[in-house]
């Protein structure tokens, strides 16, 4: 992959990351309060993903170990789990209760395993954090994406955003001005694409899951999202015909790639490289596996939908915590460790994540990425979560966002094939059944 998150995986399902329905049904039947797990005794295991290059992994490492516990508190171990197959690595070790005390693991990963009786809430943490001033340092509203109706599934650490991306140098060639609405976006379209460039950067290819949240941004984009404001799914919208409306517009004036509907991430970062793709929502670390791009690549500034809407997706990466654990006091004075400390991976440039910490986001270094200082002052205030007109988050949304419905639907959006309406239908009933 081109980016340093690998975006494929940050919100993988159970099903999707390879379990079947024999291991979730074990998960249920286990009892996981105790305090007998989390490693060896007098150690809390903290597991971590690869959030970025082997540097990111050693300063992740160097911190865990270099934290102090108050007196009578545990110490700490860190050890990295590899993307591959890491949801059965945490079911098992769940299973057998070898897991750790906290983790940062996949987006909806705190959802599906409190569902089963294994997280440890976070509400007292936060309450702590309040007392001591730390509750202040958090972007607005990133904390309470993770509540539920039980509670707070998990504190986050950084976001995953999907702005738009523009080529400074390909819309100077096509002599227009860098869309502001969904109009101008036409006007930029017609002339990028006689000189050979598409406005709409897509992809819906292998493990290329940018495709369909550029559908669900675009749906956003127009006051519009998959769920209703009670968390039900209700994709057949007017707002919702309307944004996938100018998809279409696009695919039948060729403003879109043909080829978008087989393209992988790699297909995709090589069509931005080249200068085949000039406009579109994208990653927010798509360009960290590129080089030296000088300000050729930028991010734009939100557009304005046709009722002046303004939007786009956005993830919350977290760290969760276990209820089979040698010392939940201890794994949340870790926690709130950790998270004033994480400074170190964007002091350093370890990661393509955007910061939660206003202290992160403010510093020198990362006001020297004028592309994510762009993307945390002008997009994360506009982003909705998955749930868009919901707050409510649930572990059945992992089965949507990883599941085959929105892949098709994607698909069915780029080729033409059938109309908004229809195609919203069909996605409506897939969206549905996996909730259930």
């Amino acid at each position: 992959m081109s980016s340093s998150i690998p975006a494929g995986f940050t919100r993988r399902t159970l099903l999707a990351g390879g379990l079947g329905a024999g291991v979730i049904a074990a998960l249920a039947s286990c009892s996981f309060v105790g305090s007998g797990g989390g490693g060896a005794t007098g150690t809390l295991k903290f597991w971590d993903m690869p959030w970025g290059s082997a540097d990111y992994s050693a300063a992740g490492k160097k911190l865990i170990e270099g934290y102090s516990p108050a007196s009578g508190m545990p110490g700490a171990s860190y050890q990295t789990i590899q993307w591959n197959n890491f949801f059965q690595t945490f079911s098992s070790a769940i299973s057998s209760k070898t897991n750790p005390a906290a983790s940062t693991g996949g987006g909806f990963q705190a959802y599906q395993f409190a569902d089963q009786g294994a997280i440890h809430f976070a509400d007292d943490l936060i309450g702590t954090m309040k007392k001591d001033g730390f509750y202040d340092d958090f972007l607005p509203g990133v904390i309470d994406g993770l509540n539920t109706s039980e509670g707070y599934v998990a504190v986050p650490w950084a976001l995953d955003i999907r702005p738009m991306w523009y080529r400074k140098s390909v819309f100077d060639k096509a002599g227009v001005e860098l869309p502001t609405d969904w109009e101008s976006w036409r006007t930029a379209a017609a002339a990028l694409k006689k000189v050979g460039s598409y406005a709409f950067a897509a992809g819906a290819g292998a493990n290329n899951n940018v495709g369909m949240q550029t559908m669900i941004s675009m749906m956003i984009n127009n006051g519009g999202g998959l769920f209703n404001a009670d968390g039900e799914p209700d994709a057949v919208t007017e707002r919702n015909i309307e944004a996938m409306e100018f998809v279409q517009e696009f695919v039948s004036k060729g403003y879109i790639d043909p080829a978008a509907v087989s393209y992988t991430v790699d297909n995709v970062a090589t069509q931005w490289k080249s200068g085949a793709y000039a406009f579109g929502f994208d990653a927010a670390s798509l360009i960290a596996g590129f080089g030296d791009v000088g300000s050729d690549f930028a991010i734009g500034s939100p557009l304005a939908g046709p009722h002046g809407d303004k939007g786009t997706l956005i993830y919350q990466n977290n760290i969760m915590m276990y209820k089979n654990n040698p010392s939940i006091e201890g794994t949340e004075a870790l926690v709130e460790y950790y998270l004033k400390n994480m400074h170190v991976y964007w002091d350093n440039n370890l990661t393509g994540g955007l910061p939660v910490l206003k202290s992160i986001s403010e510093s020198a270094n990362f006001k020297k990425d004028v592309n994510a200082a762009k993307m945390l002052t002008e997009w994360q205030p506009v982003a909705k979560q998955f749930g868009a007109l919901s707050s409510k988050l649930s572990a059945g949304l992992a089965n949507v966002d990883g599941g085959s419905a929105l892949i098709q639907f994607t698909q069915t959006m780029l080729t033409g094939a059938e109309s908004p309406k229809a195609a919203l239908e069909t996605l409506q009933t897939g969206i549905s059944s996996a909730m259930n």
